[in-house]
Order: structure tokens, then C-alpha cells, then sequence
């Protein structure tokens, strides 16, 4: 029996080295597939706010080509202002911009700090993930529509990612 055992023992040992050892090249290795995954979706935030006040001016530009084809020359310079303001005001995702930015920044501190985190990963991103749906809401632009759409792809990639993680 006590022969066995040290058989045994030396056996399980070294399958027990080799397992953490498999783990910790595996934890790794997700650590740098999560990270460059959080760098496209800080790519995709920058296009976003790139892309927002041109927007606005589009639109201002758009509606005051309408007005003034409406009206002929009428002077209607305060209610396009008001109009523009209004709708600067809907489609604004600064906020949201902010937050996510915000939840990339945890994540990538909690994949550096170790340890559990597989919860709190898990929490940071449904929370990029409600970021991406306000964003997306608020588009009334097909590249901001198409960069939300990406980042709600990332943002599940992330998640799935995350499930693998303690």
C-alpha cells in the first residue's frame, strides 16, 4: 500500500503541476485576447466621437437647405438654431462615450490586477453593453449605427471570453 501510494502521490503531483501550469498559460493567453479586444473598442469610441459633431453639422446644414427652399429667403436663423440644438441634444453620446471608455479602463485594470474577477468582469460588461445600446439608439447615422453594432459584437465577444474566467 505505502508502495503504491508513492506512486501514486509522484503521479497526481505531476498532474496537478502540469494542470496549473496548463491554466495559467491559458489565463494568459485569454488576458491578451481580452486586451486587444478592449484596444478595438476604444478604435471603435474614437470613430464614434469623431464622427458625432459632424453629424450635427450635417443635419444643421440639411435643414437650413429645406427651410430656406421652403420659405425663399425668409430669414428663419433662430428656429434652425433652436431646431439643431434640439437635435444635437438627441443624438449626443458623450456621455455614453465617457462611461464606456470609463468600463474599458476597469477592465483592463481588473485583467492586470488578477486574482477573481470573473464577476466583476462579467458586471463591467453588461454595462459596456448598455452603453453600446444607448449609443446605438441615439444614432441617426449609419457609421456611428455601424461602430455601435461592432461594439455590441466586441462587447459579446468580451463576455463570452469572461465566462471562462474565475
Amino acid at each position: 500500500e505505502e508502495h503504491m501510494w508513492q506512486i501514486l502521490e509522484k503521479a497526481i503531483g505531476e498532474a496537478a503541476e502540469k494542470f496549473v501550469e496548463t491554466r495559467t498559460r491559458e489565463g494568459e493567453n485569454l488576458k491578451q485576447d481580452l486586451l486587444g479586444k478592449l484596444d478595438y473598442m476604444v478604435t471603435l469610441v474614437d470613430q464614434i466621437e469623431e464622427r458625432s459633431p459632424k453629424i450635427v453639422e450635417e443635419y444643421r446644414a440639411k435643414l437650413e437647405d429645406k427651410v430656406k427652399e421652403l420659405l425663399e429667403g425668409s430669414s428663419v436663423e433662430g428656429r434652425i438654431a433652436a431646431e439643431v440644438v434640439i437635435f444635437a441634444d438627441k443624438v449626443c453620446t458623450d456621455e455614453e462615450t465617457v462611461r464606456l471608455r470609463s468600463h474599458i479602463e476597469a477592465t483592463r485594470k481588473e485583467l492586470t490586477a488578477g486574482g477573481s474577477v470573473g464577476r466583476k468582469l462579467d458586471f463591467i460588461a453588461q454595462e459596456m453593453n448598455r452603453e453600446a445600446n444607448t449609443i446605438l439608439s441615439k444614432a441617426n447615422d449609419l457609421e456611428v449605427s455601424d461602430c455601435a453594432i461592432a461594439l455590441k459584437t466586441e462587447i459579446e465577444k468580451v463576455r463570452e471570453q469572461i465566462q471562462n474566467i474565475e
